[in-house]
């Protein structure tokens, strides 16, 4: 029986060290010694679980992390309230999980994600877009659900995630839940 088998979380262990590593010093910054040290696990288990190295990683993260979001998006809109205060909802949370973490363990999707390792390979890039596709499709099918014209559902789910990752993102660089406010606030007048 191999050492790997004695630890049985060590791929999870991997991935939610890798995860905070990607997200805190970014993709490039971020050495597989670095991942093995801080997850404390054997040192040959990151090729053991990922063979093909970081990108294999990177893109478990990506999809580990969308995952996340979707079944957060989804808990909220699937709420019996209209689409605008379900989504208004869901970020005043990140307002909370702002302030709680001090600003600190919360970078958006974006951030890292899509502009750091969408030009690195054709598979991140696909994987980002699908990342922001998903999340996406939870607000569409509630805005259709509504009543919503499919184009302009569409669009109106585009702009609100844009909006509440660019939000997140000020948040973060002006240590201030200002501008996730403001998104929350200017939700109704683009979903309603």
């Amino acid at each position: 029986m191999s050492s790997l088998s004695n630890k049985p979380n060590a791929r999870e262990a991997i991935v939610d060290t890798a995860s905070r590593l990607f997200f805190t010093q970014g993709y490039h910054a971020t050495g597989l010694s670095q991942i093995i040290k801080d997850s404390d696990s054997p040192k040959g288990s990151l090729y053991y679980y990922f063979p093909h190295g970081k990108e294999e990683l990177a893109l478990t993260c990506i999809h580990k992390t969308s995952e996340i979001v979707v079944r957060q998006l989804k808990q909220y809109v699937e709420k019996d309230v209209a689409v605008e205060q379900a989504v208004q909802d869901f970020i005043l949370q990140m307002v909370r999980d702002a302030e709680e973490s001090d600003y600190k363990g919360m970078v958006p999707f974006s951030f890292w994600v899509a502009v750091e390792t969408s030009c690195i390979s054709e598979e991140l890039r696909k994987a980002c877009q699908a990342v922001f596709k998903d999340w996406q499709d939870v607000i569409l099918q509630r805005l259709l659900e509504e009543g919503t014209d499919a184009e302009l559902a569409a669009d109106k789910a585009s702009v609100v995630v844009s909006l509440f990752e660019g939000a997140l993102l000020q948040t973060l660089t002006c240590r201030s839940t200002g501008p996730l406010l403001a998104a929350a606030r200017m939700i109704p007048g683009l979903l309603g």
